[in-house]
């Protein structure tokens, strides 16, 4: 069990320090910030494969280790994207816990509190080839197509009529990108929509998910809800922007779009 929780500094949470609070017995702490690429200024980018093996590693968890992630923000905020890193570097056995904290508070199940230590496993990560998109891929893709490109953030964050919480950034979207927000892939209570729900919300928003889709959001972790979504409705290719917008909206070279999706 992995408590993967992260919140972005305006919600005024401490992730680490909720989960030393009380947590879902056994779980050990994936630490987003920390499981990012350090050489980088840009948030949460995919860190190399021996480093996430080696923290991994260190957390107890093993290459035949069965993985079940959750998060504590009700709309699988984070929890997706450590589902995608296991994912991405060749861990198969993981899964997303429905719900999420919430719903084990709901149930009214035990918590532990502290930090759980394990003995180090051997965890072995190798990059799978498809997994992310480069800044560069992106670009031509809003010049010639072939990917649908999908926006994870807020609509008013994706119209540019919200500011982002990043400072230094442009408002607006990758232009052709379609509008799906990843709190309205689950519902008031924070579980996952059922498939034919999930289809329909993406047909709604002009995605089909037969086809590849390219997803981003802020920083590359709710766009990973996203990504969980297709993967539920057994999507062919569903792959990720990693700079997403705090790459895309800071440059000047870059185009933008303001406004709902056409």
């Amino acid at each position: 069990m992995v408590d993967a929780s992260w919140y972005l500094p305006s919600a005024g949470r401490d992730a680490e320090a909720e989960y030393l609070a009380g947590h879902i017995p056994g779980a050990v702490f994936f630490d987003l910030d920390a499981n990012s690429d350090p050489s980088t200024d840009l948030p949460h980018m995919l860190p190399e494969a021996g480093d996430f093996a080696e923290r991994m590693g260190k957390l107890g968890i093993g290459d035949e280790d069965d993985v079940v992630v959750y998060d504590g923000s009700g709309s699988n905020l984070s929890a997706a994207r450590a589902w995608w890193m296991f994912r991405a570097f060749g861990h198969d056995r993981v899964g997303v816990l429905d719900g999420g904290m919430a719903q084990w508070r709901r149930e009214g199940r035990r918590l532990q509190t502290g930090r759980v230590l394990y003995p180090a496993a051997r965890f072995h990560a190798r990059l799978r080839l498809g997994q992310v998109r480069t800044l560069a891929e992106v670009l031509e893709l809003t010049r010639n197509g072939g990917e649908q490109l999908v926006d994870a953030r807020p609509a008013g964050r994706f119209a540019g009529r919200e500011p982002e919480p990043r400072p230094g950034l442009r408002g607006g979207h990758i232009p052709g990108s379609r509008s799906v927000p990843s709190t309205s892939l689950v519902d008031a209570e924070g579980l996952l929509l059922p498939p034919e729900e999930l289809r329909r919300r993406f047909e709604s928003a002009g995605v089909d998910p037969a086809r590849p889709v390219v997803a981003s959001c802020g920083s590359g972790t709710s766009a990973c809800a996203v990504l969980f979504a297709l993967h539920v409705l057994g999507s062919p290719r569903a792959t990720l922007y990693d700079g997403s917008w705090s790459e895309w909206g800071r440059r000047g070279d870059t185009p933008i779009a303001t406004g709902d999706a056409g």
